[in-house]
C-alpha cells in the first residue's frame, strides 16, 4: 500500500472517488477519441447518478472530456468553459448492470463524426478501471502509459505488437485482448512502463491488419499529461 492509497490523490473537489476518479475517466475516454469532442453524453449509474451534482461528478466528467487532470482549478468552472468551446453535453441516468457502483458510460462525438464509448468505474482513491470500449470487452486502468490497438483477427497480429514492444526495451505489465467474432474486428489493450517510441508507434500503425492505434498517458499522476492539457484546451472546437 503506498500513501497515495491511505490520503488518496491530489486534487479538485470533495470526492476521490466521485471526484477525481469521474475526471480521470473521462480524460481516458477524451484520449481514446483522439481529438476535440463536439458532443459528449454521461449515462451515470448507481451512487454516481445520485451524487452527480453534490460531488461535483458532473463537473468533474466535463472537465476530464476538456483534458483538465484532476488537480486543475478549472474543474469548477468546466461547464462554463465547456459551453464557450462550442461543447455540448447530456447527463442521464442508465442501470449499467452488476457493476461498481461509481461508473459511468461516456459517449464522444467529434466534428468530423468520429465517436468513442467508454464504460468504466471509480474504484476508489482516485483508482479507475474502464471495462468496455467501443463495444468490445476490454480492461485498464490508467495508471501507465496504455497502448489500444483496434485490429482484424488474424493470427499473429498480438504477438508482432508484443514484440515491437519487447524490441523498443519497454515491459508490458498487462495484455487484455477481446473480439467481437472469430475472423472480425479486435482490440487490445497493452498497459506498458513507458511510453512507445515514435519509429515504434509508426510501424505498428502501418501494419496490414491494424485499423487505429491510440496512446493513452498515464492519469493516476495528476501533473502527468500537463502538455496535453493545454494543447487540448487550445485545440477546443470553437
Amino acid at each position: 500500500m503506498s500513501l497515495l492509497d491511505v490520503i488518496g490523490p491530489v486534487m479538485v473537489g470533495p470526492s476521490s472517488s466521485h471526484t477525481a476518479g469521474a475526471c480521470r475517466l473521462a480524460l481516458l475516454a477524451r484520449h481514446a477519441l483522439a481529438r476535440p469532442p463536439r458532443e459528449a453524453r454521461f449515462d451515470l449509474h448507481g451512487s454516481f447518478a445520485k451524487t452527480a451534482q453534490g460531488h461535483g461528478t458532473d463537473l468533474a466528467l466535463v472537465a476530464g472530456v476538456l483534458g483538465f487532470p484532476p488537480d486543475d482549478p478549472r474543474i469548477r468552472s468546466a461547464f462554463a468553459i465547456g459551453a464557450e468551446a462550442g461543447l455540448r453535453t447530456t447527463f442521464a441516468t442508465a442501470d449499467l448492470g452488476d457493476v461498481h457502483p461509481n461508473s459511468v458510460r461516456i459517449t464522444l462525438t467529434a466534428d468530423d463524426g468520429a465517436t468513442t464509448r467508454l464504460t468504466g468505474s471509480s474504484l476508489g482513491g482516485g483508482i479507475v478501471r474502464v471495462f468496455a470500449l467501443d463495444g468490445f470487452h476490454i480492461e485498464f486502468g490508467g495508471g501507465s502509459p496504455t497502448l489500444l490497438v483496434r485490429h482484424r483477427d488474424t493470427p499473429g497480429v498480438i504477438a508482432r505488437v508484443a514484440r515491437v514492444i519487447a524490441d523498443d526495451e519497454i515491459n508490458i505489465a498487462t495484455l487484455y485482448s477481446a473480439r467481437q467474432r472469430r475472423g472480425g474486428e479486435a482490440m487490445m489493450s497493452v498497459e506498458i512502463d513507458r511510453p512507445l517510441s515514435e519509429p515504434a508507434s509508426a510501424y505498428l500503425e502501418h501494419l496490414p491488419s491494424v485499423l487505429w492505434l491510440r496512446h493513452l498517458p498515464e492519469v493516476l499522476s495528476a501533473t502527468s499529461d500537463g502538455a496535453h492539457v493545454a494543447a487540448a484546451t487550445a485545440e477546443a472546437p470553437a
